[in-house]
């Protein structure tokens, strides 16, 4: 499989990519519905690379799997994921209500420099509010209706698992110049409700904890049009050196 310069993230593939690549082979080779899934990134993937998935475990209610990507001489990223293959249970439905924000219609269009983040040019984001990337505000903190280009499905969990790692950090909300921020680890719960029609999604992140180092926590959920919780993700970023002019 390539790994084409314009589906790059920060330095190499974008990571959300990655899993959702990893997130593919999984469930093409094993039974169940897909509910979550953690990618683990040692280097950036800049060369062809290729994806092995294999079962962990299989039986009862609960199924396991793993994959991993590598070249010819370097594991990139392993990624594990854990399927539904019971009978869904009649229990209580707690999920987060989704901000009140205005119709996608009605919020312009974020044009991400591709020079910065290259596969930013595969989608469409349209932000929420006056917050956005690197503009030195107060809280690290970004909403935003982002969808896939050219593409009008909605979103199936391969989907989802990029979108969820597809606006940028919001910890560079706080920044004032551009810095990058790759994912070290990306973890992606499925809310298991099938979106609607609407390619759209609304994605609102924000960074819970961020340490002297660079070591940010970030905590994303992702709801359909209809205000529907479809997918919750936290991913570990590392802070960077900013580029120079």
């Amino acid at each position: 499989m390539p790994a084409p310069g314009n589906l790059w993230g920060f330095g190499g593939l974008h990571g959300g990519l990655a899993l959702a690549a990893a997130a593919a082979r999984i469930t093409g080779t094993q039974p169940g519905i897909l509910r979550s899934i953690t990618g683990r990134f040692d280097s950036a993937i800049r060369t062809p690379f290729h994806i092995t998935a294999e079962p962990v475990r299989s039986g009862g209610a609960i199924s396991t799997a793993r994959a991993r990507m590598a070249s010819e001489d370097q594991t990139h990223a392993a990624a594990w994921a854990i399927l539904s293959t019971g009978a869904p249970l009649k229990a209580p439905v707690l999920a987060p209500p989704p901000p009140v924000v205005p119709h996608w219609k009605d919020c312009a269009v974020f044009t991400v420099p591709p020079a910065f983040v290259p596969f930013a040019a595969s989608t469409e984001i349209r932000p929420v509010g006056t917050t956005r990337p690197f503009g030195g505000h107060a809280e690290a903190r970004l909403c935003a209706w982002i969808r896939l280009l050219d593409d009008d499905a909605a979103p199936a969990p391969a989907r989802l698992i990029f979108l969820a790692d597809a606006l940028a950090p919001s910890y560079s909300a706080v920044l004032t110049e551009l810095a990058p921020m790759p994912t070290l680890e990306l973890s992606v719960n499925l809310s298991g409700h099938p979106a609607g029609s609407s390619p759209w999604v609304l994605l609102s992140a924000r960074t819970s904890a961020a340490s002297p180092e660079g070591w940010i926590t970030e905590d994303i959920d992702l709801w359909d049009e209809d205000g529907i919780l479809l997918a919750a993700a936290r991913q570990l970023r590392i802070l960077r050196t900013p580029r120079k002019p």
